[in-house]
This record gives C-alpha cells, sequence and structure tokens, in this order.
C-alpha cells in the first residue's frame, strides 16, 4: 500500500498542480494581454511560450523536490492509510493524461517520419541563397513551403509555388521559414502539444496555444520584415498568392512543421498581410534585439523556480510541513 499511495500521490499533485497553473496563467493572460501589444511579435511568442510551459514544469518541480522526498522521509512504510477512490480517480486520470501526451509524441514523431520518407522517394534536391537545411521540390496540391521535422529540420518547397512566386517574393518566404528555424518553432510546437494532451481531460492553456501559434506566424513574418520594407511587401504578396492557391477544403497533414500558410483561417491571413503592409508603410521594421532578454528571463525564471525546489527540499521544516499537507489532502480525498 505504501508504494500504490506515493505513486497515486506523485500522478493526483502533477494534474492538480498543473491544472490550477494552467488555470491562474490563463485567466491572468485574459487580463494582461493588451498589455503587451506594444511588445514585438517574438518577444511575445516567447512569452507565451514560457507561459505556456510553466504550470507542467511547476509541476514536476514541486513533485520531485517537495512531495516525493517528504513522502519518502516522513511517511512510514507501514502505513495504515489507504488510496481513496477520489484519489484513485485524479491519480488515473492523471496517468491517462501522461500516456495519451507520450502516445500522441509517438504517434507524431512516427507520422512525420513516414512522410519525410514518402516525400524524400518523390522529392528534388535544390539549392537556395541563405538557406543551410536540406532543401527539396515535391509535387503536392497543396501550396507547400514549410520547414518539416524538429532535430533534423529540412525545407519542402511545392512544384506550383517555385512557378507561381516572384524571385524577391520566395526569397521573402525563404526569410520568413528562417525565422521559424531561428526560433526553433518545431521543437516549441511539439512542447506545446504534449503539456497541452498531459491536460486532455482538463481544458487549461488551449487559449495560450493558439496565441502562440499566431504570434510565432508574426514572429517569423517581421523575421523577415527587418530586412526591409520591400521584403515585408513581397512577403505580403507571396501570402496572398499562396493563400489562393490552396485547394478548397485542403488541409496541410503534416504533424511537426511550421508553414508559411498554413490551417489558419483566412482572417489569419489577412491580419498578417495587413501587419506587413504597416511595417511597409512605416519605412521598415527595426531589428529586435529586447526578445533576447525576454528569452534570459524566461529561462532564468524556470531557472529559479528549480533552484527554490532544490533549496526547499533540503530543508527538513519545509518537508514536515509538505508532508503536513500530503497527510491533510490524502484525509479530504478519503
Amino acid at each position: 500500500m505504501y508504494e500504490l499511495l506515493g505513486i497515486s500521490l506523485v500522478l493526483a499533485a502533477l494534474l492538480t498542480i498543473n491544472a490550477l497553473a494552467s488555470l491562474i496563467i490563463a485567466a491572468g493572460w485574459r487580463l494582461l494581454k493588451g498589455a503587451t501589444k506594444n511588445l514585438s511579435a517574438k518577444t511575445r511568442a516567447n512569452l507565451l511560450f514560457t507561459l505556456r510551459v510553466s504550470p507542467p514544469a511547476l509541476a514536476i518541480i514541486c513533485v520531485a523536490a517537495l512531495l516525493v522526498p517528504s513522502f519518502l522521509t516522513y511517511e512510514p512504510y507501514s502505513t495504515a492509510e489507504v488510496v481513496s477512490k477520489k484519489l484513485g480517480a485524479l491519480a488515473l486520470l492523471s496517468a491517462i493524461g501522461v500516456a495519451f501526451a507520450l502516445w500522441r509524441g509517438a504517434r507524431s514523431w512516427w507520422a512525420t517520419r513516414t512522410l519525410l520518407k514518402r516525400w524524400l522517394a518523390i522529392a528534388a534536391p535544390m539549392e537556395l541563397a541563405r538557406v543551410n537545411i536540406p532543401t527539396f521540390r515535391i509535387p503536392h496540391p497543396f501550396p507547400i513551403i514549410a520547414v518539416v521535422g524538429t532535430w533534423t529540420p529540412r525545407l519542402f518547397i511545392a512544384g506550383q509555388v517555385l512557378h507561381e512566386l516572384s524571385e524577391d517574393e520566395l526569397s521573402a518566404a525563404i526569410a520568413h521559414e528562417c525565422g521559424h528555424l531561428a526560433a526553433r518553432d518545431n521543437l516549441k510546437r511539439s512542447l506545446l502539444r504534449a503539456c497541452r494532451d498531459a491536460l486532455m481531460i482538463v481544458p487549461c492553456g488551449r487559449s495560450l496555444d493558439r496565441a502562440w501559434a499566431e504570434t510565432a506566424e508574426c514572429a517569423a513574418d517581421e523575421h523577415a520584415a527587418q530586412e526591409s520594407p520591400a521584403t515585408a511587401l513581397e512577403l505580403a504578396s507571396a501570402l496572398v498568392k499562396i493563400a489562393r492557391m490552396i485547394p478548397a477544403g485542403a488541409h496541410a497533414a503534416v504533424p511537426v512543421a511550421a508553414f508559411l500558410v498554413g490551417n489558419e483561417e483566412a482572417r489569419g491571413v489577412k491580419a498578417r498581410v495587413s501587419r506587413l503592409l504597416e511595417i511597409a508603410s512605416n519605412g521598415g521594421l527595426r531589428h529586435v534585439t529586447h526578445s533576447t532578454h525576454t528569452k534570459v528571463l524566461s529561462l532564468a525564471s524556470l531557472g529559479l523556480l528549480f533552484a527554490v525546489g532544490v533549496l526547499a527540499a533540503s530543508s527538513s521544516q519545509v518537508l514536515v510541513t509538505v508532508h503536513s499537507l500530503i497527510e491533510h489532502a490524502v484525509r479530504i480525498l478519503s
């Protein structure tokens, strides 16, 4: 019973802390997002990513640094406490969420790997200026221009895109994809999906997921638009052309990829085009430097959480308090 109780407490705590923190952060973002409108898209994307991954990170740190040490140290092995139905239900929901996240991650990896093999079999290698990853031209009904893969990304461009876009438009579109590469957006997208899948029973934080996806596209647009006002105009033109090439009802079914124009709604493309036209009319976009500070601050925040957890785990008084809270929670759920 000792082992079962410990495992149940760990799983229940992971779900509870993750869900509560996700709800609080999602509510806080609704209140504060207006104050971030003057930030660059890249800074907003970094902020949103940090906010979204903080709840599961906090849950893991609290469980690993506080709950587990306090339980192992102060819970008698011959405990008379049992796993109640309520505690068991919470633990089961948490276990299902973790298993679902792992399954979805494995399925996404396998689907991407299978798709890459199929595409590479019909693809023709090509060389493009300023692109330092393998690039391929493929025959495809969807006007694909996308970076596919997380650890070994490849750039795929559909034949009709190469035919319809001018040289300058293609160059601007490539600059957009380079923005996704520089930000490692495919890796971030995979992590965000894992965070969402782990809370499949509790739909928390999905508004942050959508906001990050939209902002990441705008950040890649701004990455390209930093080159010159003309590049912003060429990218806007490329977006319009590619959006018009998408067959009615078609979707880009690629598990881990960063598209120039993917499955977003028409108003998303319109908003991006409007923003690019605004950048061009204002004489261009200054190079974004403060986003680096935001990234450092984000990493520092996660590091601080870890450091606080380690320090708390080394304090016997803190562990005694945590164990008292565990006892109280078990009684409530009994």
